[in-house]
């Protein structure tokens, strides 16, 4: 495991970094020496980030590999919802919570919505509110998932926020997927480690190892973070009233992305013929299966087929399905050419629930597909980048592009501009 300590003084540099950011790029224009000021700091943000490393060198070194803990990652972060706003998700429901309490070593879950009043309620110590999805409903918490965008959004997931009190944790686990843990106030004492036995603490509602050995410890302050990869074993107690921020990444379980490819399959495929048994014989035994219809339905299965791009199809329209939960706020309706006429003076930006990715023939939006257009690619590709159009984009785009944006924002996909 490798530990990362940034320049003395690191800690009181500006806060709040991924506002700055943002705000600064709404604001560089078409200023060559603007934009590339900003693009510097974005890349000395990155690196500092990642320890003083390149992108390549971190995924060269580290991704699925090592645990890096980074102190300070972030220089001056603080938390971007307060306490009384988180409670607020929580007693949504269309928010995913959980209420994770211990007593001695005995753990307890809970899941959400919560009244307000049953969380304060709660004791002084040894709880953890873990808040999903917290992207989904707050510009700053999706602006600060895109800084590892580093790694596609095909495999970016969510950022969960775990708010906790004193002696609160959810145990020692290990995840299956990639975790960047950011601490966003308080402290959190990490032990975490590559562990070969993975068996679990059984009849409990949480997947706790049976037999946790950690090979390293950590306490966390704000701005600090710990990569884990995927089955590298920790667990995190909190210190003092604290919230960690944990950036996951998907990794789904083939057996997940064979079930989703067959009901893929069953919407789009076209299998012709039906059963049929000219030749039927009369039976002493009703109730067994005929072998001759067991071959029969045998010969029409295997009938069916599929190709790469049925493959790249199931794909794309796979990673950018919503979750359950996510609903799609409706817009401010206008007719196109008031929408054109706006976007040309406002740009555009997808609504942060929204997933638009692409490959070389489509283009994928919230489960769904489109060929992209013949002209206005280069456009899309870049608003499914950057999540943004400049009002000097929109005010040029193809007939075929504003068309889709159009209907993009009668579905609610974009970000409203009223």
């Amino acid at each position: 495991m490798k530990k990362c300590s940034a320049a003395p003084g690191a800690r009181n540099a500006p806060a709040r970094w991924t506002r700055i950011v943002r705000r600064g790029s709404a604001r560089a224009g078409n200023a060559p020496g603007a934009a590339l000021a900003i693009l510097g700091a974005v890349n000395d943000a990155l690196r500092q980030l990642l320890g003083g490393r390149t992108p390549e060198a971190f995924l060269r070194q580290y991704w699925h590999k090592e645990a890096l803990l980074v102190e300070p990652a972030m220089p001056g972060f603080s938390a971007l919802l307060t306490r009384a706003e988180l409670f607020a998700l929580a007693a949504r429901d269309d928010v995913q919570s959980r209420l994770v309490q211990r007593t001695g070593r005995r753990y307890t879950q809970h899941d959400g919505p919560f009244r307000r009043t049953q969380l304060e309620r709660l004791p002084a110590r040894n709880w953890t509110l873990l808040v999903q999805g917290v992207n989904l409903h707050d510009d700053d918490a999706d602006a600060l998932l895109r800084r590892f965008a580093f790694v596609p959004y095909a495999r970016l997931d969510d950022l969960m926020v775990s708010y906790a009190m004193p002696g609160g944790g959810v145990g020692p686990h290990y995840d299956s997927y990639d975790v960047f843990l950011l601490q966003a106030s308080g402290r959190r004492r990490w032990r975490y480690g590559r562990q070969q036995d993975l068996r679990l603490v059984e009849n409990v509602p949480l997947r706790i190892l049976a037999h946790f050995t950690p090979e390293h410890a950590a306490t966390l302050a704000p701005g600090d973070m710990l990569y884990l990869p995927p089955d590298h074993a920790h667990d995190g107690v909190a210190l003092d009233e604290c919230m960690t921020y944990s950036i996951g990444f998907r990794a789904p379980a083939h057996q997940e992305l064979g079930e989703a490819f067959l009901d893929h399959l069953r919407d789009t495929l076209a299998v012709p013929g039906r059963y049929a048994d000219p030749d039927l014989r009369p039976t002493k035994a009703p109730a067994r299966i005929d072998r001759a219809m067991q071959r029969h339905v045998a010969r029409a299965v295997a009938a069916i087929r599929w190709n790469d791009d049925d493959v790249a199809r199931f794909l794309g329209r796979y990673l950018t399905e919503p979750k359950a939960e996510v609903v799609f706020p409706v817009p401010t309706r206008r007719a196109r050419a008031g929408f054109e006429r706006r976007i040309a003076r406002t740009g555009i930006r997808l609504d942060r629930r929204t997933q638009l990715l692409y490959d070389n023939a489509r283009c994928y939006i919230n489960g769904d597909d489109l060929p992209l257009p013949a002209s206005g690619a280069a456009d899309l590709r870049t608003l499914a980048d950057r999540r943004r159009l400049s009002p000097q984009v929109c005010a040029r785009l193809s007939p075929e592009l504003a068309a889709m944006l159009y209907d993009w924002h009668r579905h609610g996909f974009l970000a409203d501009t009223a």
